[in-house]
């Protein structure tokens, strides 16, 4: 075994998250120079989010296993931090101490304007891939004229509802503003409790304290007409009557329409309450129906697909997705390229065979948004129905995480009770300004638009 598969299997065996970053930068760092003289087949290690989670890996995958017999390049992957921010964490502490791993991996879409400066431009080595590619979706990974990952999955905020109840209880289309999600909801909850299922809840989201939070409220303040936060003007707008109202509103969902604790939920734990079949609503991404009709879901034929519901100033979902990147620290940097041409021919391919549209029993799909499919393919999927907004790392680069931090923290205060929606904008103002140094200003009237 050579020392980088070595460094993975030892990454396999962690005892706790803090042991994850530890000894993954202490192995990494500590074997840099002194690799084996045996010629041995070359291994790129890849920190990738779409992997399945320590828990659940039970091998390598078809695809890395097609790879290798292709290449005869061999595919590590070390586990991930549960969390979105402990993942970027991890790779800000490898990336910015020249780690000779990873060789490749996966960023957010919000993370370009963060990591930019340790990763590869990948301009050069993919000129024809690029110009082929949604020119919108490769802006958000580009940083200085740089394109410094490779669009590779795009998502967009949604909502999910059960078909099956909403014809049971009279309704023809799914909810459109946040008034109409409350009412169907709330409707629909009674029902199913007046049947005996006393934790069956009208609808489920993400309210802990981290991104997913930042991701949801900033589709209610936008909606709202309350601004995205910061504006592509650098002026902040957080504290103005628009985004005090989204907050407030969401606010009264808990413990009426949403469960108390909602304020805990993070991606997989919404799930875990939507797939059990204990919700009528879900926010989610749009990706999300690949996962819910396979055949052993337990909710297959029972869902449907919409846009988020919008307020006074229309519908609006957060844009999110994934792009392929190389460290510039990596060894192999070569192969690494190699690997990201090959997922992303696999990835067209895969589109071209009709893959989804073979799932069993498509889900129902509603007016959804626009998503910025990096392979520019058109259908009901691309239905131009709603906004898409983007979070503001791109005008804060390498400070987004503090503000995304600082901005999740304000809101979660407001759905415990901690503070008032109005102390909360006012603080969160206060602590913006003395983080970026921007001015204070009104919404922008484009501020629902993806720029």
């Amino acid at each position: 075994m050579n020392l980088r598969a070595g460094i993975t299997q030892i990454l396999w065996t962690r005892s706790a998250k803090i042991a994850i970053i530890a000894s993954t930068s202490l192995l990494l760092f500590g074997v840099s120079g002194c690799r084996s003289s045996t010629a041995e087949p070359i291994t790129l290690i890849v920190m990738d989010q779409e992997w399945p989670r320590p828990e659940n890996f039970s091998g390598e995958d078809e695809e890395s296993q097609q790879f290798t017999r292709e290449t005869g390049i061999r595919l590590r992957h070390p586990p991930q931090p549960e969390t979105t921010s402990g993942s970027l964490r991890l790779l800000q502490k490898l990336l910015r101490e020249g780690a000779p791993a990873p060789d490749v991996l996966t960023i957010d879409v919000f993370w370009p304007g963060i990591l930019g400066d340790y990763l590869v431009d990948l301009k050069p080595y993919f000129a024809a891939e690029l110009s082929s590619m949604d020119p919108e979706s490769v802006a958000s990974y580009s940083v200085n004229g740089k394109v410094v990952a490779i669009p590779y999955h795009a998502n967009v905020g949604v909502l999910a509802y059960r078909t099956d109840l909403m014809r049971q209880y009279g309704y023809r289309r799914p909810p459109k503003t946040w008034g109409e999600l409350e009412e169907m909801a709330a409707r629909i909850q009674v029902g199913e409790r007046a049947k005996g299922r006393k934790d069956f809840w009208g609808y489920v989201w993400q309210g802990a304290a981290a991104e997913g939070l930042t991701c949801n409220a900033l589709e209610w303040q936008v909606s709202e007409g309350g601004g995205r936060i910061i504006e592509h003007d650098k002026t902040i707008s957080v504290n103005n009557p628009g985004a005090i109202r989204a907050w407030q509103r969401a606010r009264r969902w808990i413990g009426w329409i949403s469960p108390p604790s909602v304020i805990e939920y993070r991606e997989l734990d919404s799930m875990n309450v939507w797939d059990s079949g204990r919700a009528a609503f879900w926010r989610t991404w749009q990706w999300h129906y690949r996962l819910t009709h396979e055949e052993e879901s337990k909710m297959r034929n029972k869902i449907g697909y919409t846009s988020m519901p919008g307020g006074q100033s229309g519908r609006v979902g957060t844009l999110g997705g994934s792009g392929l990147a190389i460290s510039r620290s990596s060894t192999h940097p070569q192969e690494s390229i190699d690997l990201i041409r090959f997922r992303i021919q696999r990835e067209l391919q895969s589109e071209k065979d009709g893959a989804v549209s073979q799932l069993p029993d498509p889900p129902e799909l509603d007016d959804l948004p626009r998503i910025l499919d990096p392979y520019g393919h058109s259908g009901t999927t691309n239905q131009q129905r709603s906004a898409v907004v983007a979070r503001p790392s791109m005008i804060v680069c390498d400070a987004y995480e503090g503000v995304s931090t600082a901005y999740f923290e304000a809101v979660h205060s407001v759905l415990t009770g901690e503070r008032s929606a109005p102390q909360a904008a006012a603080a969160l103002e206060r602590r913006l300004v003395e983080m970026t140094g921007f001015k204070i200003g009104p919404p922008s009237k484009g501020s629902q638009s993806l720029q």
